[in-house]
């Protein structure tokens, strides 16, 4: 049952919705990037690379990470993106619809994470899914639970997650 798998895998409850635990940080430090382009100071500014003075540094950034990430009926994930590259894998219990959408007026397109590649039961299932920085996604479990991984490159950071919350949704 979920039950069972949340306290095996010792999960916590996720800002978002469901339950996780981060199970790898890649330590080798990366460049920072955010969703904000180059304020015209910084573009013009050539002459210095350093922070403001009463800017606190930025912590290196981890190559990459990851979690387990256990979604249970009725809990949705609600939409949120980041601002790096995030792969979903499926690895056990039901199928997870996962949607996507670029939020500029294009279609909604949604993938089913799931153990069933050829299809035999319907709809052929991939067992990973990537998602585009800056991309906003949404899931939810189209049984009683689906326990995935995700990998996030460069590494997740709180400050590169944003989440509308309510009932928000993307154009398209």
């Amino acid at each position: 049952t979920a039950s069972e798998i949340i306290s095996a895998l010792n999960l916590s409850p996720h800002p978002e919705g469901g339950y996780f635990i981060q199970t790898f940080v890649d330590s080798s430090p990366t460049p920072t990037s955010s969703f904000s382009p180059p304020s015209s100071s910084a573009s013009t500014n050539t002459s210095s690379s350093s922070p403001s003075p009463s800017a606190p540094p930025t912590p290196p950034r981890p190559a990459s990470t990851s979690i387990y990430y256990l979604l249970p009926r009725p809990q949705t994930s609600l939409w949120h993106r980041i601002d790096a590259v995030e792969t979903w894998h499926f690895y056990t219990g039901s199928p997870l619809l996962l949607s996507l959408s670029h939020n500029d007026g294009s279609p909604t397109r949604h993938h089913v994470l799931g153990p069933d590649i050829l299809g035999t039961g319907g709809e052929a299932m991939r067992p990973q899914v990537v998602v585009a920085r800056g991309e906003w996604m949404a899931a939810r479990s189209l049984g009683d639970w689906t326990l995935v991984g995700c990998t996030v490159a460069p590494g997740f950071r709180m400050e590169g997650f944003e989440m509308p919350g309510g009932r928000w949704k993307p154009l398209g």
